[in-house]
């Protein structure tokens, strides 16, 4: 089973550096204006490592991944980053406002994830110990591979998911909170309120390494960079000429735990936006769906009535769940404006719809959307998936539809979030999800708590 371990973990010098200034979303998350954002903050701040820049006149010798160390190596030289003193486990609360509660009266919804970080031993996933439920692409780990061997650092975290409804680890950390101020506090540029805590005291440390080797783990974000550790850890031990050192520093990775127990853990939908599609025609579209998806039509005639229509739309997608309900926004066909909510039809055979996925993907709305309607009515295959030729991906509802509206997409589909609980079937069933099928919020931030592989 699970192998949790304390680590003395690297963090930003608050002498030196406010974290506000320093520290960055992860690399899969920044925009090009987010990194012009972090270089302009602070000479020292995690984008030179998590995110660099790249030039025209790069050499093997000078190149994003060089600097990249080179930075990591002058911090740490000049006491900028620094190692804690003892091995340590790392408590790490986020406080956040749920997305789209924002507008609300009463203000918006707030809840607060609670998990804590160690170095988890890399497990191949044949092991049945670590989980996977999306696939992953090769650039992404090409990049990260070559960024590790260069740095030799983990300035990212693995954020995985357990279940214990004993609740056994989240009494030590909720003891931690409450018997000392946090040793990171800061706030992020979406509100996020970040808050870590060092847990070393030798029970609770005992108590927590005991408590998780009964844990079987489900990577929830960071598949790509876990499977970077993998390979430099494969990497390490092949220069070892195959011996296999457990102690050894890259037979782990920084990780975030996270109980699925917790209260303030949240999944938001992925909508999918489609645009450049063959010969599209929304009437075509219905009558191929008509056997399978009663529909649901909330008109518009003009602008005026077009907000009244949308709020109508997006609460019955929101009521109609458990029914199995993706809402719908194509271009307007004919000067016919409306947004569509299609639901499964009671007692459809989903079997005879989705013959090629196991009865557990049959359960996932966004299955039921690829499977049963992106690639039998609108021709978008798995392969164009991959490529991203035809779809993009949108957390707030308003910009999947907002899309649309300014002739950037054909259409829109909108989708209620998955359940952790399905998250975690599918996942230990060893099966896998469609890409962008879970948008854990918030994320955790990177270079919050690093971890050194030499």
């Amino acid at each position: 089973m699970a192998q949790v371990h304390p680590f003395r973990a690297y963090r930003y010098n608050p002498t030196k550096v406010a974290f506000d200034r320093v520290l960055t979303q992860p690399y899969d998350k920044i925009s090009p204006a987010m990194q012009e954002q972090y270089y302009a903050a602070d000479p020292h701040n995690l984008i030179v490592v998590e995110k660099g820049k790249t030039y025209e006149g790069d050499t093997p010798q000078n190149n994003v991944y060089t600097r990249a160390a080179g930075a990591i190596d002058d911090w740490i030289e000049k006491q900028v980053v620094v190692a804690d003193p003892t091995p340590a486990f790392y408590g790490y609360t986020q406080e956040y406002a749920v997305p789209g509660t924002e507008q609300r009266p009463e203000g918006p919804q707030r809840m607060t994830r609670r998990g804590f970080i160690g170095a988890g031993k890399l497990e191949e996933y044949s092991a049945c110990v670590v989980f996977r439920h999306e696939n992953t692409l090769s650039g992404p780990k090409a990049d990260r591979l070559e960024l590790l061997r260069k740095t030799k650092m983990h300035t990212g975290q693995l954020f995985m998911l357990y279940s214990d409804p004993q609740k056994r680890v989240d009494q030590i950390l909720s003891e931690a909170e409450g018997s000392s101020a946090p040793a990171t506090e800061l706030r992020d540029e979406y509100g996020v309120v970040h808050r870590l805590w060092v847990i070393d005291k030798a029970e609770h440390v005992a108590a927590i390494h005991a408590a998780m080797k009964d844990q079987k783990l489900v990577i929830a974000d960071g598949h790509h960079r876990y499977e970077t550790a993998l390979t430099y850890r494969n990497e390490r031990r092949a220069q070892a000429d195959g011996k296999i050192d457990p102690e050894a520093p890259y037979e782990r990775a920084i990780m975030t735990f996270v109980n699925t127990e917790s209260p303030g853990l949240l999944i938001l939908p992925g909508h999918r936006v489609a645009a450049h599609l063959h010969d599209f025609r929304w009437a075509e579209v219905r009558r191929h769906l008509e056997p399978w998806f009663t529909a649901e039509t909330f008109a518009f005639a003009h602008d005026g009535e077009k907000a009244y229509a949308r709020e109508r739309f997006l609460t019955r997608l929101t009521e109609t769940r458990a029914q199995r309900a993706i809402g719908a926004y194509p271009a307007a066909e004919d000067g016919k404006r409306a947004y569509y909510l299609l639901t499964l039809r009671q007692g459809a055979d989903l079997s005879r719809l989705l013959p090629n996925v196991s009865p557990l993907q049959r359960e996932l709305d966004v299955v039921l959307l690829h499977e049963g309607i992106l690639e039998p009515a609108l021709g978008i295959t798995p392969q164009a998936v991959t490529a991203e030729a035809n779809l993009t991906y949108e957390r707030e509802a308003g910009a999947a539809l907002d899309a649309v509206d300014r002739g950037a997409a054909e259409v829109a589909f909108l989708l209620n979030a998955c359940g952790v609980d399905q998250v975690m079937k599918i996942a230990t069933a060893g099966e896998v999800m469609p890409q962008k099928s879970t948008d854990f919020y918030p994320k955790m931030l990177s270079g919050i708590a690093m971890y050194r592989v030499e």
